[in-house]
């Protein structure tokens, strides 16, 4: 039996088993109503009203604190002898490259394509209303974080759950703490086995075979197929097992590469067609307000905003503090406001640069305005108006997000691994190789099942997440007071750098 045959048989295999259990997740979880003749994904309505209501509660803070956030990212503020692996900036580099992907290049063609350019305003209010709600779980994942003995952190959901009820509501909140950190853990893991890895490296081998002469290429076969996955396994492994600390160090490179080249494509359309820019501009403001040809009018165009932005940014979902829990820092709420630039980064950004490219460009895929043509497509039309060989740098650029979210996915993975089954070094291991192999699998499987399963999972931890934040955010208005006052004093010259704060638990 060929390797193609095997791989078509274990495809069909895992779909028809588990096809029906992603049906029905997937309606449960992205269960829909109708809103002014268009459907509403309630998860959506979750994730944006979070982010209406931290933004309230915390006065604006994306907005008042922005330029803080950029200060304590260049380090003005760091303290020494900070327990931690990796500093502010690498943090936020890290937790980045697990959101900065596909979603950025293909996702919001979607978005504009079906809900016109007006859905660009939405998209960028979603973004902006996210940076409170990431400022929130972030505090909270360092506040709440495990300082080991050999220095290494663990954080997350799985962690500030538990204890942060623990905190507030004593031993009532243990028995609900322990079960909803035991299914934050799974959904996590879950997602980063089949979104965070297999999907990444299934989509950057589809898109390496389409620039180098599709199936009939040199890497069209499933000898190549095999051979790319395991450079990108070795890869990943290799930087896996050097921690946090091996993948901030490569994501803190990565990351701004990729948005440095992804962006200035963006700029070269832009720029070159920068008549049109006042154009474009306008017609996202007048689409997000009368748009013309879309399915519930304004509100179609706001729901598919939202959702483009919702899914993009992560906010609300828990996977970010993981990979910001290992800052260095004796204020929770410092990094939680490193976090906020996020979302910012992400939607603002880099999606709005996606969106005008389109708009401006307006290739004929967009046009069409039906969804029909794939969202990558559209992006790289829109491109080719100006640079007919642009494929090839989409490629590098979907290569560089998709090694960055496998490598971060593969952290996050490992800290939910490590809740369920122990630190242990043959359990961290075997998670290793597991992860590793997966990515092995995603250049020769499909498994589109289990991606969409993980998709409905990893939105079901929204769920168990924010209903911890809401009930967590007294302490985190108490952790962002502290800090502001130790910036005041800072500024002021009242308070050495060097001073001690109140010692980091460690745990074995």
């Amino acid at each position: 039996m060929s390797l193609d045959s095997m791989t078509n048989s274990v495809d069909a295999a895992v779909s028809g088993f588990f096809e029906p259990i992603a049906k029905w997740l997937g309606e449960v979880v992205f269960y829909s109503v109708p809103v002014g003749g268009t459907d509403l994904p309630l998860i959506v309505a979750w994730l944006v009203v979070a982010g209406l209501v931290f933004t309230g509660w915390f006065g604006f803070v994306q907005i008042r604190k922005f330029r803080l956030a950029v200060e304590v990212v260049r380090g003005k503020y760091d303290e020494k002898g900070s327990a931690g692996e990796v500093n502010h900036f690498q943090a936020l580099t890290a937790a980045v490259s697990g959101t900065v992907g596909l979603g950025n290049i293909a996702g919001v063609a979607v978005a504009v394509s079906i809900g016109g350019a007006g859905a660009t305003f939405w998209m960028i209010l979603c973004g902006l209303l996210g940076m409170a709600t990431k400022f929130v779980e972030v505090t909270l994942g360092v506040k709440y974080r495990e300082v080991h003995a050999d220095g290494s952190v663990s954080g997350g959901p799985m962690h500030y759950l538990p204890k942060g009820l623990v905190d507030r509501f004593g031993n009532r909140g243990k028995t609900l703490g322990k079960v909803l950190a035991t299914l934050a853990s799974a959904m996590v893991l879950f997602f980063g086995l089949f979104g965070g890895n297999l999907f990444q490296v299934n989509q950057s081998y589809a898109q390496l075979v389409s620039v180098t002469g599709g199936e009939s290429g040199i890497l069209g076969s499933s000898a190549g197929a095999l051979f790319f996955g395991v450079l990108i396994a070795a890869l990943v492994g290799i930087v896996l097992l050097g921690g946090i600390r091996s993948i901030a160090s490569v994501t803190s490179k990565l990351v701004p590469a990729m948005a440095a080249i992804y962006i200035a494509a963006c700029l070269i359309v832009i720029l070159g067609n920068v008549t049109a820019l006042p154009s474009a501009v306008g017609t996202i403001i007048e689409g997000a307000f009368n748009p013309e040809g879309v399915a519930g009018g304004v509100l179609g165009a706001l729901i598919i905003g939202f959702k483009r932005a919702a899914f993009s940014n992560e906010a609300g979902l828990g996977s970010a503090p993981i990979a910001h829990s290992a800052v260095k820092t004796k204020h929770p709420a410092s990094e939680g406001l490193v976090a906020l630039l996020e979302p910012f980064i992400d939607t603002v950004v880099i999606c709005t640069m996606t969106a005008l490219t389109i708009v401006i460009a307006s290739p004929d895929s967009w046009k069409v305005g039906n969804g029909d043509a794939q969202g990558v497509t559209i992006t790289s039309d829109a491109f080719a108006t100006v640079m007919p060989w642009f494929p090839y740098i989409l490629t590098v650029a979907v290569l560089l997000f998709a090694i960055s979210t496998v490598l971060t996915w593969g952290y996050y993975g490992l800290k939910a691994w490590s809740y369920l089954f122990g630190r242990s070094k043959a359990s961290e291991l075997t998670y290793k190789v597991v992860y590793t192999l997966f990515a092995v699998a995603g250049s020769l499987l499909t498994l589109q099942t289990l991606i969409d399963m993980a998709d409905a999972v990893l939105f079901m931890l929204a769920v168990i997440n924010i209903i911890g934040l809401y009930l967590l955010a007294p302490v985190v208005k108490r952790e962002l007071n502290s800090f502001l006052e130790y910036v005041r004093a800072r500024n002021a010259g009242e308070t050495d750098e060097d001073e001690d704060q109140e010692p980091v638990k460690t745990t074995v």
